[in-house]
């Protein structure tokens, strides 16, 4: 099954609509919780940073009997420093997104903690694809 949401740059109001989408299909489907709190964690941590930092862009979401991977691509001005940006603390988020509570510079290391894969390629000025996966056994 392919899930496909779209994320509109700066829409902090319904930031996090997609992974919480994800999350209630995937109860639906009888998915394991402790599996379903991974992949919702990770997909809302780099839903917010497509809000804030990326211009927004496409998320999809694919469950297979083995893993639930989702894939997070978009335009924006690109992650300069990836090792940089994995660091917890380390943001470059504008102060509008700190001033509604975004931006701690945890997002990254979130994802990586509460994936089991963790895949980023990103090009300056070109955009970043972020790969998740959460495996199901």
């Amino acid at each position: 099954m392919i899930l496909h949401y779209d994320v509109i740059d700066g829409e902090y109001i319904s930031a996090g609509t997609a992974s919480g989408k994800l999350k209630k299909a995937l109860k639906q489907l009888g998915i394991n919780s402790g599996v379903i709190r991974k992949i919702a964690v990770a997909m809302y941590e780099a839903e917010i940073n497509m809000v804030i930092h990326a211009n927004g862009g496409t998320i999809d979401a694919e469950v297979t009997p083995e893993f639930i991977q989702v894939v997070l691509d978009d335009n924006g001005p690109g992650i300069p420093d990836i090792e940089q940006a994995m660091t917890a603390g380390y943001s470059t988020a504008s102060r509008e997104a700190r001033d509604m509570g975004f931006g701690a510079g945890m997002g990254l290391p979130n994802i990586k903690r509460y994936s089991d894969h963790l895949h980023i390629e990103s090009e300056v000025g070109k955009g970043t694809k972020v790969t998740i996966r959460v495996n199901l056994a």
